[in-house]
């Protein structure tokens, strides 16, 4: 088991929570982290590329150095944020391309990473509630 591994998805921090989002490219992931730091008030961790690391049985994300603070807005171009350094993972947002992917009343779903489960929610990025839903499941999720 590697201590820190690089993966290909973006973090944020929301009310001090930490969510890694994932998704192919093009999915939505860097929009969902703009709109959350821009309207709610989240902390960038990374995008794009998130540093995983394992430690005292929890994952934690943070930023590559080469792209610290830096978030790619599609139309506008990399755009500078101060960072969040690094933030325990507490909730992990699998995005799909259509709502119809998305059971109406969903049992808990969990990503493993390394041994660690963490509580996935799936959410279709560009819905107007998906912000709503997505701060929602910090307070619904059934992790300690």
């Amino acid at each position: 088991m590697k201590s820190k591994e690089n993966i290909h998805a973006t973090c944020i921090s929301l009310k001090n929570k930490g969510i890694l989002i994932l998704g192919p490219s093009g999915s939505g992931k860097s929009d969902l982290a703009l709109r959350a730091i821009m309207s709610r008030g989240a902390k960038l961790i990374a995008d794009d590329r998130v540093d995983i690391t394992l430690k005292n049985q929890s994952l934690y994300a943070s930023s590559p150095a080469a792209i610290q603070g830096l978030l790619e807005v599609r139309g506008v171009g990399i755009v500078k944020f101060e960072p969040k350094l690094n933030q325990k993972i507490d909730l992990v947002v699998e995005l799909v391309d259509n709502p119809s992917k998305i059971e109406r009343l969903p049992e808990p779903d969990f990503y493993e990473y390394q041994g660690i489960k963490i509580e996935k929610i799936k959410l279709y990025p560009f819905e107007l509630s998906a912000l709503d839903k997505l701060e929602l499941s910090l307070h619904t999720t059934h992790n300690d």
